[in-house]
């Protein structure tokens, strides 16, 4: 890789570095580290897929290219809602899947520096929820749950999505 291209990556990095895209569920604030963010769309037609988690509310077109959906609010076992126009889709990168995440609303995109966020407390529950927190971030007199994209599916879900969006 040549020295400019790789001076580029590292400055896309640094602009990226304690970005993070918050929205809401609820009352509840998340923030999805930027990076892993490719857009942000209105909720549109999801068709349905068969045998899938409740979770999981099918795939829907973008420009060509079939994406599954997930409602983070199902996923986090919080109570169903319906959509509305402020409900919008996230659509990120995990692992090099591209996975649609539906939302309450986005927020804004906000930094968080290192030191502003502290790990979650271990609660002693079979909760899967904890698992998909990576930090609190500390904002202003807000708290803000950082997710962790990484594991907001794990192998198992990743590759049974990446059959439904085809590839």
């Amino acid at each position: 890789m040549s020295e400019v291209i790789e001076k580029e990556l590292e400055v896309e990095e640094d602009t990226q570095k304690d970005k993070f895209l918050t929205f809401f569920l609820g009352e509840e604030i998340y923030g999805i580290e930027i990076r892993f963010v490719t857009e942000i769309i209105g909720m549109q037609s999801v068709t349905e897929i068969p045998d899938l988690p409740e979770y999981v509310k099918g795939i829907i077109n973008l420009r060509g290219k079939i994406i599954p959906v997930i409602d983070v609010r199902l996923r986090f076992k919080k109570a169903s809602r319906d959509y509305n126009d402020r409900t919008c889709i996230v659509v990120v990168d995990i692992k090099g899947i591209i996975v649609g995440l539906i939302v309450d609303t986005v927020a804004e995109v906000l930094t968080i520096g290192e030191q502003d966020i502290v790990l979650p407390p271990q609660f002693n529950s079979s909760s899967d929820y904890q698992r998909f927190i990576k930090g609190i971030g500390k904002v202003d007199h807000q708290v803000k749950l950082i997710l962790d994209c990484d594991r907001l599916l794990n192998d198992k879900e990743m590759n049974s999505l990446e059959q439904v969006g085809l590839g």
